[in-house]
């Protein structure tokens, strides 16, 4: 399992650093160029017109890396049934994963042609979010990767929610996929703090020996580091939704293979944070233009990387800081999950 974890990790790696130097290109090419919010900070205007979609480079690198890596896996082994078997659950995360990519490809696409950047409504996004999780859990059930009994974190106790945990899974699901999505605001900052959870994962793959997991956790990490080649800062190209669906989906992915999907709420804390301060900006400035007849803010911006900017942190600063956050939230869930309790 540690051999498959490298090479894997080296080869989407290698993968993706190869294919964005391909698709950069062809993004520019075909003006896939991002559009800047008028009320985001000034100096992001310059950016504008930087491609967007990036995302598909370390897409593509995955789903072509793992398909290498299973068949060599089935035919390779004396059983071949209970290898595809045992690979399974890897096989319908990354498709779920795929999927969220692709809702990502058609907001982008949206965006694009609309010249703004508002791409599908709230609604529509959440409603196509809603089906692929569903779906996910469908097979994942089918599979026999995941039961209706919820693991609680630190406590070392589960609960069987029966039909209830369905509805948890999904508040999950399209939860932190979407925060991921709001984390992608500056160059390299979704990617780095990616990064971080994809080796917490990586780790906990080895702790409880699950080869599913430790696949998913190298398509990520080498998905995130081949891709800050690209993107920190001075990003070459952004990910667009296209990418932070896709780390999204393979985040909380990750949780489900682990069997123990709220740990994700603790080791990604961070993604947490950017949707917390998204909240509690809209729900303040609603609250006090009803109460005062003005809206106040509670943070400069929102999400709360903004914030930072707008104090005047840099944003490699503000990606050093973050990524260095989660990992003290990693390190903390793992050793208070699988070491101290």
């Amino acid at each position: 399992m540690y051999l498959s974890f490298f090479l894997l990790t080296a080869a989407v790696f290698l993968l993706t650093v190869l294919i964005s130097r391909k698709l950069i290109p062809m993004l520019k090419s075909l003006k896939m160029g991002q559009k800047i919010l008028d009320i985001g900070p000034r100096w992001h205007k310059s950016k504008e017109g930087t491609p967007t979609m990036g995302g598909l480079a370390f897409i593509i690198a995955s789903v072509v890396v793992s398909l290498v890596f299973v068949l060599v896996h089935i035919f390779s082994a004396e059983d071949a049934k209970a290898a595809l078997s045992e690979i399974l659950p890897y096989l319908f995360t990354l498709a779920y994963a795929v999927i969220s990519g692709l809702i990502g490809v058609i907001d982008d696409r949206v965006k694009i042609t609309k010249k703004q950047n508002a791409g599908l409504t709230a609604s529509q996004k959440f409603l196509l979010q809603v089906l692929s999780s569903a779906l996910y859990l469908l097979v994942m059930r089918l599979c026999g990767a995941i039961t209706t009994e919820l693991v609680i974190p630190f406590f070392n106790v589960s609960l069987d929610l029966g039909i209830f945990y369905y509805v948890i899974a999904m508040l999950l699901l399209t939860g932190v996929v979407n925060s991921v999505n709001l984390t992608d605001g500056i160059d390299g900052l979704a990617s780095a703090e990616t990064f971080v959870v994809g080796a917490f994962f990586a780790l906990t793959a080895f702790t409880v020996d699950s080869l599913p997991l430790s696949c998913a956790a190298a398509c990520t990490i080498g998905s995130a580091l081949g891709f800050l080649v690209y993107n920190f800062y001075p990003a070459r190209v952004f990910m667009g939704d296209t990418g932070s669906l896709f780390f999204g989906a393979m985040v909380v992915g990750m949780g489900f293979l682990a069997g123990n999907p709220l740990i994700v709420l603790f080791c990604g804390l961070m993604y947490i944070i950017e949707t917390a301060s998204v909240m509690l900006q809209t729900t303040y400035f609603k609250y006090t233009r009803i109460r005062f007849g003005e809206g106040r803010r509670i943070f400069r911006m929102s999400p709360i990387h903004h914030h930072f900017e707008m104090c005047g942190w840099n944003e490699v600063k503000i990606v050093t800081v973050f990524s260095v956050c989660a990992l003290v939230f990693c390190t903390l869930s793992y050793l208070l999950e699988y070491v101290i309790f």
